[in-house]
């Protein structure tokens, strides 16, 4: 049985290095695929679903799905259509994002295409609104693994993740919500979350995808920490300190980490708590995937946190 099937679309990566006018950093990303790592490196079984093009961002994610003990069978090869890539500039304002995936292999993903008894015998499948917003027929993919996955009992998580620039507001926020209304356990961030919403109090936002029928939800409140919430309970998370450089894929390693957590431990707020902390670590180095953390150094960090308040 594999614990965390996830969906979406892989993606390479140019990441602006500061202090380097002109100068990027390769590497790979996407948020799903982001989040497969970190479950992975978190000590998981997942395996990823979705589509590559036949060239070498392609090429280098399945390098990096075998290193990393992802099982990545189920991941076609378009013959023509290429992996998406996507830009990272750093601002006073945060990270701000530029795609070029129009027509890329993930795109053209569709429900005829998901392998339904991998589905079906997982633990929790996991998708997010940027899995639906690059295709109508990505879109009715998520959908359909979310009802196999319901039928079969099991878990489903989504992530809001919100990309304006690959759909309306409008259309972004009926997708999403029903989404979320078939979702388990809901994963948004702060700010994504506000603009589908239109609530701006934490605990006002973590009782809306509540009561779409939630089981737990986890908003992350970037340098905020994040808060953790069930139908009888909630708790908030303060972030540690650490020397950020890039918050990429912070997000990303949240939901990796949780998943994980909270199918090792059934516990949702000791795997708040722990994503917390492995969320914090993954911004110390460039790019989406290679700062993110493995469990022995979670562990280490949660002990020297404990320590220091002792």
């Amino acid at each position: 049985m594999t614990d965390i099937v996830c969906i979406g679309e892989p993606l390479g990566e140019f990441n602006a290095t500061r202090g380097e006018e002109g100068a990027y950093r390769f590497g790979l990303g996407g948020d799903t695929s982001n989040c497969a790592v970190a479950a992975a490196r978190q000590g998981a079984s997942v395996a990823y679903v979705g589509a590559l093009g036949d060239d070498e961002p392609g090429r280098t994610w399945r390098s990096l799905w075998a290193a990393e003990g992802v099982d990545h069978a189920h991941v076609s090869t378009h013959p023509s259509a290429p992996t998406g890539l996507y830009f990272v500039s750093h601002g006073p304002q945060g990270h701000v994002f530029s795609y070029l995936r129009a027509g890329s292999a993930a795109s053209l993903y569709g429900p005829a295409q998901l392998p339904r008894d991998l589905i079906a015998s997982a633990k929790v499948i996991q998708a997010s609104g940027i899995s639906q917003a690059i295709s109508a027929s990505a879109c009715d993919a998520v959908f359909e693994a979310f009802a196999i996955a319901r039928q079969n009992g099991v878990l489903t998580a989504y992530d809001t993740n919100l990309r304006l620039k690959l759909w309306p507001l409008t259309r972004a926020r009926a997708i999403v919500h029903a989404a979320c209304g078939m979702a388990d356990i809901v994963l948004p961030g702060d700010g994504d979350a506000k603009l589908l919403t239109g609530l701006e109090q934490p605990d006002a936002i973590v009782d809306f995808y509540l009561k779409l029928g939630a089981k737990v939800v986890a908003l992350t409140l970037g340098h905020e920490g994040s808060l953790v919430a069930t139908p009888s309970s909630r708790q908030r998370f303060v972030p540690i300190k650490v020397d950020a450089i890039d918050a990429t894929g912070a997000g990303d390693c949240y939901d990796g980490a949780f998943l994980a957590e909270y199918i090792r431990t059934g516990d949702a707020f000791a795997a708040g708590a722990y994503a917390n902390v492995a969320a914090a670590l993954s911004t110390q180095g460039y790019g989406a995937v290679a700062p993110l953390p493995r469990r022995a150094d979670v562990e280490a960090r949660i002990a020297q946190e404990v320590a220091g308040r002792a």
